[in-house]
C-alpha cells in the first residue's frame, strides 16, 4: 500500500525543512510505502531554492507564477500513485504523526475520504477571525449538505486517490476544502472524521489565507448546492 502526501507551497522557506523532517519521521504501518510530492506554487523567498537541493526521495514540481493552493493540490494530485492521498500544508500547524492514525483508519472502514479535525482534540484556536470563521464554514456545510462535521476547513483532509481524482475539481486557491465537501457530500457521502493535533500560527508568521478566501469559501459551498452543478456529480451509489 502506498499513501501520497501531496505538499503545496508558497513562501515557506522558514518552515519547509523542519516540517518535511516531521514527515521523514512519522512511522507508518508496516507495509505502507510514502511518496512525498511537493508542488512549489511560484515561491520568492528562497523556497524554491531549498527545494532544490532536497536531494531524492520526493517528487518535486514547479510553477513558474503563484496560481494558488487549489491549482498546486490538482498539479500534485495529477502525479500521486499511491491508493491513499493526503494533503500537507508546508506550515507547522498539523502534525504529520496524525497521519498514521488517518491512515488506518481510513483503511480499516473503507472509507472513500477521512477528514482530521482541530476540534475533536482540546487544541489552542488561532485567532477569532479564523477560528469564527472555520465555526461558520462547518455550520453552512452541515446544513446545505446535511453532514455532521465539526470542522470542514481542516487541511488534513485524507482519500482514497482514485475518488478524489474522480472528482471534478476545478479549485485554484483555498477554495479547495469547500468544493471537495461539496463534491463528496453530492456523491452521498457522509465524511467522517477523527481528532487531530493543531498548531496554529497568525499572519505575521506566514499564514495566508484572508477574509476573502473566505467570501469564495461560502460561494462555492452554495454554487455547488443551488447553482446546476451537484447534477453533473454522480453519487457513490451509480
Amino acid at each position: 500500500m502506498k499513501l501520497s502526501i501531496v505538499v503545496p507551497v508558497y513562501n515557506e522557506a522558514r518552515t519547509i525543512s523542519p516540517l518535511l523532517a516531521k514527515l521523514k519521521d512519522v512511522t507508518f504501518p508496516q507495509g505502507v510505502e510514502t511518496e512525498t510530492i511537493i508542488v512549489d506554487d511560484g515561491s520568492t523567498d528562497g523556497t524554491r531554492n531549498i527545494l532544490k537541493n532536497l536531494g531524492s526521495g520526493y517528487t518535486l514540481l514547479f510553477h513558474e507564477k503563484n496560481k494558488g493552493k487549489g491549482s498546486a493540490i490538482r498539479t500534485g494530485l495529477a502525479h500521486a500513485s499511491g491508493e491513499y492521498v493526503v494533503i500537507q500544508d508546508g506550515d507547522l500547524e498539523y502534525d504529520p504523526h496524525d497521519l498514521r492514525r488517518m491512515l488506518e483508519t481510513i483503511v480499516a472502514n473503507g472509507y472513500p475520504v477521512l477528514y482530521g479535525s482541530r476540534q475533536l482534540l482540546n487544541n489552542t484556536h488561532g485567532r477569532l477571525p479564523f477560528y469564527a470563521g472555520g465555526l461558520f464554514l462547518t455550520w453552512l456545510s452541515n446544513i446545505l449538505y446535511r453532514q455532521h462535521l465539526t470542522d470542514e476547513p481542516t487541511c488534513y483532509k485524507m482519500f482514497k486517490t482514485d475518488f478524489l481524482k474522480s472528482l471534478p475539481l476545478r479549485c485554484e486557491r483555498f477554495e479547495f476544502c469547500p468544493e471537495v465537501t461539496a463534491l463528496s457530500a453530492l456523491r452521498g457521502i457522509e465524511i467522517p472524521e477523527i481528532g487531530i493535533s493543531y498548531h496554529p500560527r497568525d499572519v505575521s508568521e506566514g499564514k495566508k489565507i484572508r477574509w476573502h478566501d473566505g467570501v469564495e469559501a461560502i460561494w462555492t459551498l452554495v454554487k455547488y448546492r443551488f447553482c446546476g452543478i451537484r447534477k453533473s456529480v454522480p453519487r457513490v451509489a451509480d
